[in-house]
C-alpha cells in the first residue's frame, strides 16, 4: 500500500503525539520531514523517529517535493498561515483545532481551501473518531434513542498540568474557544442542527488571574438549537482526580452516556481510601486512539479523494458560535444567533 508522505509542523505535547503516530502508528503513512521554531527539539524528535528532513522555518518544509501533505500542529494564531503555506505549494492539509482565533481568519481559511479544490483538508475535532461516540452517532442515526432531546457534555482538565494551562491561557483565546469548542462541535455534530440561542455565564473560582483576561476558570452554556433540541456544557480548568470528559445523549426513546467514569481500564483500586477507579491524567492518553483514527482517515481521504469532515466550514461555524458564547459570557445575558 503507498503510504502518504506526511510533513508536521509543530511538535510540542500533541505535535509530538501526532508525529509517533504518523511514524509509527498509522498503516498509510509516513513521516518524512519536521518543523519546529525550537530547532534543537526538531532534531531531536527527527532522530527519535528516524526522520531525516528537519526544517526550523515550516516554508521549507512545505516546498519540500517528498511531502505530500501537511500536518499543521502550532499555536491557534498561526494555524491560517500555515495553511495558506501548505496549500498555496501544493500539499494536503491535517490541520488542529480549532481553526483560528477569530471568525474573519476563519473567513480566510475558507478561501484558501476553496482556492485549491483538488487538494483534502481535514480539522482535528478528533472527538469524532473516538470509538464510543462513534458508536453513539450511530445509534443515534438508527433512530435507537428516538429524536434528541437534549445534549450534556463536561469537559475538565486536571489540576495536575494548571501551570502550563496558566502559561497559555493569555493567549488561548479562552475557555470557550480553546477547550469548550471541542464540545460545541459535538453538539452541532450530534444534534445535525446549529444554535439558535444561547446563554454562556461562569467565573473565576480558583484562578482570579482569568479575569484579567476577560475569562473564566470554569464556565457552562445552555443552548437551544434551531431545531429546538437543547444543549449543555461545562468547561473547568483544575479538576482534582484528572482529565474527564463525559458527554450525555438524552432521546425520547433511551439515553447515551460516554465515559461517565473517566478511566482507561475497568481496574478498581481497594485501599485505605476505599474502593477507587483511577482516572487518566492528560487528555492525550484519553484520546489516543482518537488521534490515530483520524489521521488513518485523513490518509484515505486524500488516497480517495474524498471530502474529509470535520471540514473548513465546521471550524468557521464552531469558531463563531464560540466567540458568541464568550460574548453571552462577558455580557451576562442570553443572545439570540438566529430566528
Amino acid at each position: 500500500m503507498k503510504k502518504l508522505k506526511i510533513g508536521i509542523i509543530g511538535i510540542g505535547r500533541l505535535g509530538y503525539e501526532h508525529a509517533c503516530n504518523i511514524a509509527n502508528r498509522v498503516p498509510g503513512s509516513e513521516l518524512v520531514a519536521i518543523s519546529d521554531k525550537n530547532i534543537a527539539r526538531a532534531k531531536e524528535v527527527a532522530e527519535e523517529l528516524g526522520v531525516s528532513a528537519v526544517y526550523e522555518n515550516p516554508a521549507d518544509l512545505c516546498n519540500d517535493p517528498n511531502v505530500e501533505a501537511v500536518a499543521i500542529v502550532t499555536n491557534t494564531n498561526s494555524h491560517v498561515d500555515m495553511i495558506e503555506l501548505a496549500m498555496n505549494a501544493g500539499k494536503h492539509v491535517f490541520c488542529e483545532k480549532p481553526l483560528a482565533e477569530t471568525v474573519e481568519k476563519c473567513k480566510k481559511a475558507e478561501k484558501i481551501v476553496e482556492a485549491h479544490p483538488e487538494l483534502i483538508f481535514m480539522l482535528g475535532f478528533m472527538r469524532r473518531y473516538d470509538h464510543s461516540y462513534a458508536i453513539a452517532k450511530e445509534k443515534i442515526n438508527r433512530g435507537d434513542i428516538g429524536d434528541i432531546v437534549l445534549v450534556r457534555c463536561y469537559s475538565q482538565d486536571p489540576i495536575a498540568i494548571i501551570k502550563g494551562t496558566l502559561e497559555y491561557a493569555p493567549r488561548s483565546g479562552g475557555q470557550f474557544i480553546d477547550m469548550s469548542i471541542h464540545d460545541i462541535d459535538l453538539i452541532r455534530w450530534l444534534t445535525e442542527s446549529e444554535p439558535k440561542k444561547l446563554w454562556a455565564i461562569g467565573g473565576c473560582y480558583e484562578f482570579k488571574q482569568y479575569k484579567d483576561w476577560d475569562d473564566g476558570d470554569n464556565v457552562s452554556c445552555l443552548i437551544q438549537n434551531e431545531n429546538e433540541t437543547m444543549a449543555f456544557f461545562y468547561a473547568g480548568r483544575a479538576a482534582a482526580h484528572g482529565s474527564a470528559v463525559e458527554t450525555e445523549i438524552v432521546g425520547t426513546r433511551g439515553t447515551l452516556r460516554i465515559s461517565a467514569v473517566p478511566t482507561d481500564s475497568l481496574l478498581e483500586v481497594m485501599s485505605e481510601h476505599g474502593v477507587c477507579r483511577e482516572c487518566y491524567q492528560d487528555f492525550v492518553t484519553r484520546w489516543h486512539d482518537a488521534y490515530v483514527k483520524e489521521m488513518e482517515v485523513f490518509c484515505d481521504n486524500v488516497a480517495t479523494g474524498t471530502p474529509a469532515n470535520p471540514n473548513v466550514y465546521d471550524g468557521t461555524k464552531s469558531t463563531n458560535i464560540a466567540f458568541r458564547c464568550k460574548e453571552s459570557f462577558l455580557k451576562n445575558e442570553l443572545l439570540t444567533l438566529s430566528e
